[in-house]
């Protein structure tokens, strides 16, 4: 008999794992209440992304007029562009819809069987939907999260919105607050600031994406000052409607008005109402599901991936810790998680990508290395598409020589970084990834150059 496996949430930990799990030989449910993709396709990763990169489109035409392209009229292609937010938003949501379907397709043709609604556990091996009762072997939880709501600035989905509400929107805000200043917060400031609304951004900490490597986020912040976006430094304690803007308060009783708010200021899990504790499933003082390395509950038999248990919250771990947990229980040779080989993105203009350790880390630790920088105004291929913003920074052993992390800062980084992670998961040194041929001219040809000047390093530094 095919093992049973029933997996809770249709977002990356949950559409994968039951791939996974259907091409092992087991007989596959998955229930999700929303619709296919999670949070990642509906109101996350594939509609803010979508946003963020029709805004990128008006840096490029920014760029035109030094590249010597003009109307046909002498004036300057950007001076003649306006932004259709209602089109814009109408677009995000036929792509949504084309992502979700794609996936629910994909799932119907490897006969995956795909039931709607609540979903909650009766037991380590019974699930409960509505009045249905699924046997398992095997369940996956995979319920994601949602934006946390500080009380006192409660959303009213009109102008007071949090990231999942942006995409009603017909008009452009006037004036767009955004309270925190973390990757969501950074990313739709940038985006909106570019698609032309004012934007004051409120940042807790002292800079803007604070957790990001130092350089990157002190570029970026002059980036956001240049193009006319006002930086407030303090934490949100009240935001209420006023007339037909908003007034957000700040601890130290600093007063903003605009004309629309976004609260980004985290998430929190969906494991309310779940029966989760009666199972056996241990969760810490977050709400989040305690889990090892290879997605195990405290529960037998119950597994849980994705941002529901609070390990990185990336549509590529979620997915990854799903495929991981499906192995993993139907006994496949697995191999633990490694969030030290993880490679992420933030999606601002500049975007920033990163991986292995950062320089914290390796002085936090007390490692040998040295730093390898380049900024991408220098490389021949940038110059051709008008690009000066932006550096490749590496880390190297100094005795070895192997890469211990990178980050870069420019267009297109979240692709340009595949490389330096692939020489972080395979131990590679800067010799070897300089010993690689690169295109003449690329942008790659900067990851080359600077791992080459990392060849033969000198005295240790800690």
């Amino acid at each position: 008999m095919s093992p049973r496996v029933v997996i809770i949430g249709g977002g990356p930990g949950g559409y994968e794992a039951a791939l996974v799990a259907v091409k092992a030989g087991a007989e596959v449910t998955l229930v999700e209440r929303h619709g296919l993709g999670g949070n990642a396709v509906l109101t996350d990763v594939v509609p803010s992304k979508t946003v963020i990169a029709t805004a990128e489109w008006l840096t490029i035409a920014g760029r035109a007029s030094e590249l010597g392209i003009r109307r046909s009229d002498g004036g300057e292609i950007a001076h003649a562009l306006s932004v259709d937010l209602g089109e814009v938003n109408a677009r995000v949501k036929r792509l949504v819809a084309k992502q979700s379907g794609d996936i629910a397709d994909r799932l119907e043709r490897n006969g995956i069987t795909v039931l709607a609604g609540e979903a909650r556990l009766d037991g380590p091996q019974r699930v409960m939907v509505g009045d249905a009762v699924l046997e398992a072997d095997v369940v996956l939880l995979a319920v994601g999260a949602r934006p946390r709501i500080v009380p006192g600035c409660e959303p009213d989905g009109e102008r007071i919105l949090t990231w999942t509400q942006l995409y009603d929107l017909t008009e452009l805000p006037e004036h767009l607050i955004v309270v925190g200043s973390g990757v969501t917060g950074a990313e739709f400031a940038g985006a909106y600031r570019l698609l032309g609304a004012e934007v004051t951004l409120v940042a807790s900490g002292d800079r803007v994406l604070s957790r990001e490597d130092p350089d990157a986020s002190a570029h970026l912040t002059e980036v956001f000052k240049e193009r006319g976006m006002h930086l407030v430094g303090g934490r949100a304690s009240a935001v209420e409607r006023a007339g037909d803007g908003v007034r957000v308060t700040l601890e130290d009783g600093t007063v903003l008005e605009g004309s629309h708010c976004l609260m980004a200021v985290g998430s929190v899990p969906n494991t309310e109402g779940l029966g989760l504790e009666e199972a056996g499933v241990e969760l810490d003082e977050r709400g989040l599901i305690r889990v090892d390395k290879v997605s195990r509950t405290t529960a037998r038999g119950i597994y849980a991936a994705g941002d529901c248990t609070g390990v990185l919250p990336l549509a590529s771990v979620a997915a990854t810790q799903g495929r991981i947990a499906m192995a993993h229980a139907l006994g496949d040779a697995v191999t633990p998680i490694d969030l030290k080989l993880v490679a992420s993105n933030v999606f601002t203009v500049p975007e920033i990508a990163s991986v292995g350790l950062s320089e914290a880390e390796l002085e936090a630790r007390g490692l040998f290395y040295e730093v390898s920088r380049l900024d991408l105004a220098r490389n021949p291929r940038a110059k051709m598409l008008g690009i000066d913003e932006g550096f490749v920074k590496i880390f190297g052993h100094t005795v070895t020589g192997q890469v211990f992390g990178a980050v870069l800062v420019g267009a297109r980084a979240g692709e340009h970084i595949f490389p330096l992670s692939l020489a972080v998961a395979k131990h590679l040194t800067v010799d070897d990834v300089a010993g690689a041929f690169t295109v003449y001219p690329s942008l790659s040809g900067t990851v080359s150059e600077a791992a080459r000047r990392l060849h033969g390093m000198g005295a240790a530094r800690t």
